[in-house]
C-alpha cells in the first residue's frame, strides 16, 4: 500500500544556521527497515527540490528507529537573515512526512495501533 509517511512514522525538524535538521522516526521496527530502503537522500532532496540549494546527508539512528537528515543551504542563510517564513525549519519534518512510500498492509494498521491513528467515520448524510 502507497501511504504518506506520516501514517507509519512522526519527524520532528529544526535547524543549524541555514541547514534544516529533520529527524524521521519509524512507529515500528519493520517500517524502520522499510524507511531504511526507501527514504534515501536523494529522495529527500527530490522531495524538497526548490527549497534545498545544498546537498541532503542522512544519518541512520537504527536503536531509535530514526533517521536524521541534514539539508545543508534550505534556510536562506539562517534564522538571523533569511526572510523565508520558517527560517528556523520548524514545519520541514511535517512536509517530509507528506513524502509516499509502500508499505504492506499489515505493517500499515501495527503502525495505526502503535501511534494510535483511527480514521475519522464518514458524515452521516
Amino acid at each position: 500500500m502507497k501511504v504518506p509517511l506520516w501514517r507509519v512514522a512522526f519527524a520532528r525538524s529544526g535547524d543549524k544556521g541555514d541547514t534544516a535538521n529533520i529527524g524521521l522516526i519509524a512507529y515500528t521496527e519493520k517500517v524502520y527497515s522499510i524507511l531504511v530502503e526507501d527514504v534515501t537522500a536523494e529522495r529527500v532532496k527530490e522531495h524538497f527540490k526548490g527549497i534545498c540549494q545544498g546537498s541532503v546527508e542522512r544519518y541512520e539512528l537504527a536503536n531509535l528507529r530514526a533517521l536524521n537528515f541534514l539539508l545543508h543551504e534550505s534556510l536562506g542563510g539562517g534564522g538571523t537573515v533569511s526572510l523565508m517564513l520558517d527560517a528556523q525549519g520548524k514545519t520541514f519534518g511535517v512536509a517530509l512526512l507528506r513524502m509516499e512510500v509502500d508499505v504492506p498492509d499489515d505493517l500499515v494498521l501495527e503502525a495505526d495501533h502503535v501511534s494510535g491513528w483511527k480514521p475519522r467515520a464518514a458524515p452521516e448524510s
